[in-house]
């Protein structure tokens, strides 16, 4: 009986521990926090660490807006070649691929679009593009595009813009894999335990059926 109480707890601790390596983490975001974020930057083959950015230039969770992040200059510019930044968003650190914003071979001043996924209090995705910036933003921020072009200007200023998609939390997909693999992981320990049990009951009968042919016959041992 000790025995198969220690199988049981062991099968229920294993149980609970794979249940909860299956469970992810949750950094759990609410609306208005902000969303941390580090930038790296290369010039040549000269590229910087990881510096986080401060809060009025990273992403607000759930919502809509726009920020100036300032480029300084790169280490070795000369004006001839290409300038790139990348992210890592959020403590999840979703890395962002290079941006070329500085020398695109593009006559226009260069604005990111970064779009956020989440879902719940989760953020589960980032993608982000340089593009033109358009003729109404150029328009109200006549200084970003005049400082830009200006060489001797530094550092300069680059517009992001965060946008938010909110995704259903109901995934049919991933709950069906998620209870497939949850009911395959229970049968197996189920199994095992029934092995288990079963074994014990079958050296308990063979023990048992050696007992009784070492017996005298007659049933009773005679007594002298």
């Amino acid at each position: 009986m000790e025995e198969n109480c220690r199988i049981t707890n062991s099968i229920v601790a294993l149980l609970l521990l794979l249940l909860s390596a299956a469970v992810p983490s949750s950094f759990a975001y609410r609306p208005g926090d902000i969303v941390p974020m580090s930038r790296m930057g290369q010039y040549h083959s000269s590229r910087t660490v990881w510096h986080d950015m401060i809060g009025r230039h990273c992403p607000i969770f759930a919502v809509n807006r726009e920020a100036l992040i300032p480029i300084s200059k790169p280490t070795g510019y000369t004006g001839a070649d290409p300038y790139k930044i990348s992210f890592q968003v959020g403590h999840e650190k979703i890395y962002v691929p290079w941006l070329f914003v500085i020398n695109r071979k593009s006559p226009e001043v260069p604005m990111i679009e970064m779009h956020l996924k989440y879902s719940g209090a989760d953020l589960f995705g980032v993608t982000a593009k340089v593009i033109d910036m358009p003729n109404s933003y150029v328009e109200l921020h006549p200084d970003i595009r005049k400082q830009f072009w200006d060489q001797q200007h530094w550092p300069k200023h680059i517009l992001i813009r965060y946008t938010w998609e909110e995704q259903s939390e109901i995934d049919v997909a991933s709950g069906f894999y998620v209870l497939f693999g949850s009911g395959l992981m229970l049968s197996f320990i189920l199994s095992i335990y029934v092995l288990q049990s079963s074994r014990d009951k079958l050296a308990r009968f063979v023990k048992e059926t050696v007992a009784d042919s070492s017996m005298p016959a007659g049933g009773v041992a005679k007594v002298e």
